[in-house]
């Protein structure tokens, strides 16, 4: 298809760049890790994601370390008498801040989730699941819409593994409420359900789209799907490629931001429009993968690569004037994330092709 930007080999370069023993740095100076801002979850659970889809083409062997090194960080900002996970941790190893935020626990479940379906490792995979049933009572409780949709995520994949009564009740508690708050508040001229749209927002309609499907609730999938499709098209501009709302946000009645405009926006919107072509086969889904991919590569309002394949590295947005030029963790794991994600459906793609060629013709004729 037209919107179709070309594939690069798994480069885990810059990973290493900003990886320490301890875990991913959060921010960088350029190319350099910022040791003053120190590690978070946030990112530490997004890099177990990242060593997940990169075992699928270099093995488990290849990135077992890492994955080991981020499941012990998540392990370790548990705080068992609350729960709940801290977040922020200094260079010298404390922890500091107290008890994170809503949405750092939810990105911790789905990175475990992640991990117990589908870590090459039976022990890591185990770990992970202890953990995150740990991590799911407190969990309940939760009203920021992007912890509620994380957290029914995580139940989703690790549902995928093995049967969890605790992932399944969660899930179904925290699917309903997020499906209620699009019923309360969303309108015809306004179908998002909070003030302002922000940030990560394709993870709210991509919980409901997954969430819908495992709990067979169609209605639950088609809100997901309609709120999907609002955000692919005023994201989509004029002349085709994607254009996420920058990170000024847009209030409802109020001017839409258009700079600085943010990797996570154009991973979250992919991944829910996989999940979207997943449950549909709709041929605009896939559309919509592509052009969030494609804009990393320079399909965007600029014409400027956000990413560096070679290096494996991503810059932290796209500004008015350019590339912000630091290369941070969450934009490079987001990077990494869409890179690997359009790996997989092309390779399926290529698959279902050959499979096709390879069964029309009868086997006595196919030669």
């Amino acid at each position: 298809m037209s919107d179709t930007a070309g594939l690069h080999p798994v480069c885990r370069d810059h990973l290493a760049v900003l990886t320490d023993r301890v875990g991913i740095m959060q921010h960088a100076i350029g190319s350099r890790p910022d040791p003053a801002h120190g590690y978070c979850v946030d990112d530490v659970a997004r890099a177990l994601q990242v060593d997940l889809l990169h075992a699928r083409s270099l093995g488990w062997p290849a990135i077992a370390e890492s994955a080991e090194r981020s499941l012990t960080f998540l392990a370790e900002a548990f705080d068992a008498p609350s729960g709940r996970f801290r977040n922020f941790r200094s260079v010298d190893g404390e922890w500091v801040g107290g008890i994170g935020s809503e949405d750092s626990h939810g990105r911790a479940v789905l990175a475990l989730g992640d991990s117990a379906a589908s870590a090459l490792d039976g022990r890591h995979s185990g770990d992970a699941t202890r953990l995150l049933d740990r991590a799911l009572p407190a969990a309940w409780e939760f009203t920021s819409p992007r912890a509620q949709a994380s957290v029914a995520l995580g139940c989703c994949a690790v549902l995928d593994a093995a049967p969890n009564a605790a992932a399944d009740a969660t899930l179904e508690l925290l699917a309903t409420k997020l499906r209620a708050r699009f019923r309360r508040f969303t309108t015809g001229a306004w179908p998002w359900p909070e003030e302002s749209v922000t940030y990560e927002n394709a993870l709210l309609p991509r919980a409901l789209i997954v969430a819908g499907r495992r709990l067979d609730n169609v209605a639950m999938t088609d809100d997901g799907l309609r709120a999907l499709d609002w955000l692919i098209e005023v994201q989509t501009s004029i002349e085709g490629h994607f254009s996420p709302i920058g990170n000024g946000w847009w209030r409802r009645d109020g001017e839409r931001s258009r700079f600085d405009q943010q990797p996570i926006e154009a991973t979250a919107l992919l991944l829910a429009a996989e999940a979207a072509s997943v449950a549909t086969a709709r041929p605009h889904y896939r559309t919509a993968v592509e052009r969030a991919y494609a804009w990393f590569l320079g399909a965007n309002d600029l014409g400027l690569r956000v990413a560096d394949p070679l290096r494996g590295a991503c810059g932290d947005g796209l500004t008015p004037l350019g590339i912000n030029t630091n290369e941070g963790a969450e934009s490079t794991l987001m990077w990494l994330i869409a890179s690997e994600h359009v790996r997989a459906l092309r390779d399926g793609d290529a698959v279902g092709a050959v499979a096709a060629s390879s069964t029309a013709l009868p086997a006595t004729a196919a030669r």
